[in-house]
């Protein structure tokens, strides 16, 4: 399981989508209360057991003390962290009509519109070397930042030296407090190096190991600067889809039709995922969009008859609903909610029309 999908396993146990831009939440400079000093560690005692650690992973002296002076943990990253859903709700789903309606609005689609003709001979490169759809790069650069407008305003050494500490998952946040001075020690300094409260940031919302992992230079420059270079943020969204096992000529999705008294339910999947399970629990078992022909259900847009599909009617009978491909599987590498991955879907459809 890659590192973003840890993170947002949380929240994919109700199947919804939480945001980790930062947009709201802001960086707050506060004492930690007397609930929150975690055992017997103080925090700089644990914050030298992270120096030690970067420093036998190769960061240079010079990048820890710029990146540790004067760290004091940060009680407002804690409370949000301690808000996040610890299990399932007790019953059903929200509907997804509502949050489609909020996530790809006239506002949002405007802007990916224009993003994407501004960048038009990027994204024909990244379509070229990647294969995958600019339509659908620019569609998660827009839900992640609204197209680079909000990224987060907190100090990621800060914020991940506090999660660390804090020690709910600190093997997951002391690896990325590391793998964040390792990206300092690439040259970025720390008035760079902001963005959400739970680590992630620049335009694609990447964390640091998965910065270190999959972002690129778009632009030749030498740099991976996925702050302010549209090159590098898109070629870095795409080479993630890639790296994902995006399927070259394949939608993510499409709408399809279903006959009156369609028993949706009579095919429901039976193989339960390990990974995110409340979330693939809503789908169909996959069969070839064949198959769902002759069952009656019938796509509305281009699709190749042996494409493997699964049926999602999210909002139940009479309501619209998709065959999905292992696209959308994709979408869902990147945030584990089926919210999220429809409104990236839709959104990026839209883009394109």
């Amino acid at each position: 399981m890659n590192i973003r999908r840890q993170f947002v396993a949380v929240a994919a146990l109700f199947g919804l989508c939480l945001p980790l831009s930062g947009a709201g939440a802001q960086e707050v400079v506060q004492p930690i209360p007397a609930q929150y000093r975690e055992g017997d560690t103080s925090f700089p005692a644990y914050l030298q057991t992270l120096a030690a650690r970067a420093r036998a992973e190769g960061v240079s002296e010079r990048t820890i003390a710029s990146m540790t002076a004067g760290l004091t943990p940060n009680s407002r990253v804690i409370e949000l962290d301690r808000q996040q859903p610890a299990g399932p709700p007790g019953s059903g789903f929200p509907p997804l009509a509502p949050y489609i309606a909020t996530h790809v609005d006239r506002a949002r689609i405007a802007g990916g519109k224009r993003a994407y003709e501004s960048a038009g001979s990027i994204v024909r490169q990244v379509e070229q070397q990647y294969g995958v759809p600019g339509k659908v790069v620019i569609a998660i650069w827009g839900h992640e930042t609204n197209y680079g407008s909000y990224m987060g305003d907190f100090d990621l050494a800060r914020s991940l030296a506090t999660l660390a500490w804090e020690g709910r998952r600190r093997e997951l946040f002391a690896t990325e407090f590391v793998d964040l001075l390792k990206i300092a020690d690439a040259g970025f300094p720390r008035s760079t190096l902001k963005g959400s409260w739970a680590g992630a940031f620049g335009n694609p919302q990447f964390l640091p190991s998965v910065y270190l992992r999959l972002a690129v230079d778009g632009d030749g420059d030498g740099r991976m600067d996925i702050w302010s270079s549209r090159a590098d943020t898109l070629h870095s969204i795409a080479n993630y889809f890639r790296d994902a096992g995006w399927r070259t000529g394949q939608p993510w999705g499409v709408r399809a039709s279903v006959p009156a008294g369609f028993n949706v339910d009579a095919y429901k999947g039976k193989i339960r995922s390990p990974v995110c399970p409340r979330v693939h629990e809503r789908f169909s078992e996959w069969k070839t969009v064949r198959e769902w022909r002759q069952l009656g259900v019938q796509p509305q847009a281009a699709i190749g008859d042996e494409v493997m599909a699964s049926l999602f009617r999210p909002d139940g009978a009479g309501t619209p609903a998709w065959l999905l491909t292992g696209n959308y599987r994709v979408i869902l590498e990147y945030n584990c909610s089926n919210y999220y991955a429809m409104s990236v879907g839709l959104l990026a459809d839209e883009i394109a029309r």
